[in-house]
């Protein structure tokens, strides 16, 4: 496959078109027949129709093809071409569905572009092994015709340093507009909440002009209720109607009255903000300025968490478009910490927060406990790289008993059967092995053979090295009697792991400046 001149990729089928053809005509024809016979439900199935049969067309007269020129991409809307010399690297993009992932192919340019192509394209495991043959005939060509940015195939995945964030912008400024606009309400509703509670029954010698601001009574029978589960739903009707046909209450409001009470209505602001019955009362519910200075403050404490990510990604800018970048839990602790003093703080003090000595040092004692959170969540989230590591102190043959410590390899092999391990033990008790329990005791423990492992890298973990490596954690690339194979652990463990071992550690960062 190396020696290929050329790679074409076509989507499965050659007749498929056909069919796709038939079913956008009938779409078309069960479309027509509901326009003209005024069937909402023909129109409907037509419409969905014709919408299946174009996307099922789409990709089903896609192609790619590869030659000693570059890369050639067909859809059914464009067509693109780009030459070996602009390429500067082939990688794995992950997509992630519902329940599956799918791998495209991506292309990045010299310039910093990227570009995905429509084929070749793996959408289960069933069809992987075929797609990861193509793209290593792509890649194959791509050696023999330019020059590619990196020995390795990158993957892009999920937490990857070269993924384009566009979702964690858009629900960032979402939650930032929605915050803003809540905020924007809280002083006319606080001042609304003001009158209200300062409103007093109007009297004979007040004014016409005056007679919204205080709180008028209106006596009412009730002829029927209208109870639902919905909160929408539920209806109290006036005998007569008056003073009006009918009140749309809660539905605890709809069950506490009867037909035949005779009620009063409390009528402020041209509202009925309160009906009071011989055994029920029902108040509307009034949104104050608090409330919603809490949602403003909720909004904004959630925009901070797609804020984190984007700040996490923009201080590993420099990192490898592959290599994973920090967790933003950290910042989530820290938010959720914050949200602790905060939305309480908003609710009691929504439109003067410092308007008395209490507030002030409530506000000055939860500031200082954010940012202390803060700067925690910056230091857990740093990015260390294998230079930046500690060399690891005194071994474990100092130390009485054995140490497990978290780490596992990568690849099956006879010490690690299956991915089996889970932690390698260290000590005085027996030679350094790998165990599938955190200890005590060397149950099931298989001898790591010392011997044959050479180190060839210290890395930070990618994309490619899947989901089940955490992403704070480095990789230590060994050479075992010829076959690579990968072991996986925190920066200090694996440093002590490395020296137990009597492994060299070697600090490899050739090639970490993007293209």
């Amino acid at each position: 496959m190396a020696d290929a001149r050329e790679v074409i990729c076509r989507p499965a089928g050659r007749r498929v078109p056909g069919w796709f053809t038939v079913l956008g005509a009938a779409g078309a024809g069960l479309t027509a027949a509901g326009v003209s016979y005024g069937a909402e439900l023909l129109e409907v199935v037509g419409s969905a129709l014709v919408l299946v049969a174009l996307v099922c067309l789409y990709v089903a007269t896609s192609r790619v093809s590869a030659d000693a020129y570059g890369l050639r991409s067909r859809t059914l809307l464009r067509r693109r071409s780009m030459p070996w010399s602009d390429i500067a690297d082939l990688r794995t993009y992950i997509q992630y569905g519902r329940n599956q992932e799918i791998h495209r192919v991506s292309v990045l340019l010299r310039d910093g572009r990227t570009r995905r192509l429509p084929l070749a394209l793996s959408g289960s495991s069933a069809n992987r092994r075929e797609f990861d043959a193509r793209l290593d005939e792509l890649r194959a060509l791509h050696r023999r015709y330019g020059d590619p940015a990196s020995d390795h195939l990158p993957v892009i995945a999920y937490g990857s340093a070269g993924r384009f964030p566009a979702v964690t912008w858009i629900l960032c400024v979402l939650l930032l507009a929605g915050a803003g606009l809540a905020a924007w309400f809280v002083p006319g509703l606080a001042s609304d909440e003001h009158a209200w509670r300062a409103a007093v029954p109007c009297t004979s010698a007040t004014p016409a002009a005056e007679r919204d601001e205080c709180l008028s009574t209106r006596h009412a029978v009730i002829v029927r209720t209208e109870v639902s589960n919905r909160e929408t739903g539920n209806w109290l009707y006036f005998a007569d109607g008056r003073p009006l046909e009918r009140l749309r209450v809660s539905h605890e409001g709809a069950e506490g009255f009867r037909p035949g009470d005779r009620v009063e209505l409390t009528v402020w602001r041209h509202q009925v903000r309160r009906v009071a019955g011989e055994h029920h009362v029902w108040r509307k519910n009034f949104a104050g300025g608090g409330e919603v200075a809490v949602i403003a403050a909720a909004c904004a404490l959630a925009a901070g968490y797609p804020g984190a990510r984007l700040l996490l990604r923009r201080r590993g800018r420099r990192l490898p478009d592959d290599e994973v970048l920090p967790s933003a839990l950290p910042f989530a602790g820290a938010l959720a910490g914050t949200a602790v003093w905060l939305l309480p703080f908003c609710y009691q003090h929504p439109t003067d927060p410092l308007g008395s000595s209490g507030a002030l040092a409530w506000a000055a004692a939860g500031t200082a406990a954010t940012l202390g959170m803060s700067a925690w969540a910056w230091r857990a989230t740093r990015i260390r790289t294998p230079d930046s590591t500690p060399a690891a102190g005194a071994g474990p043959s100092g130390e009485a008993g054995d140490l497990f410590l978290a780490a596992h390899f990568l690849e099956h092999t006879d010490y690690n059967p299956h991915g089996f391990g889970t932690h390698i033990v260290l000590g005085d008790g027996g030679p350094p092995a790998v165990t599938p329990h955190p200890g005590p005791g060397r149950f099931a423990a298989r001898r790591i053979p010392v011997e044959r492992l050479t180190v060839t890298n210290v890395r930070r973990a990618r994309g490619s090295d899947g989901e089940s490596v955490p992403r704070s954690w480095h990789i230590a690339e060994m050479d075992d009697a010829g076959e690579p194979v990968r072991l996986a652990a925190a920066p200090d463990d694996l440093a002590r792991v490395l020296d137990a071992l009597g492994c060299g550690r070697l600090s490899q960062n050739a090639g970490r400046a993007r293209p």
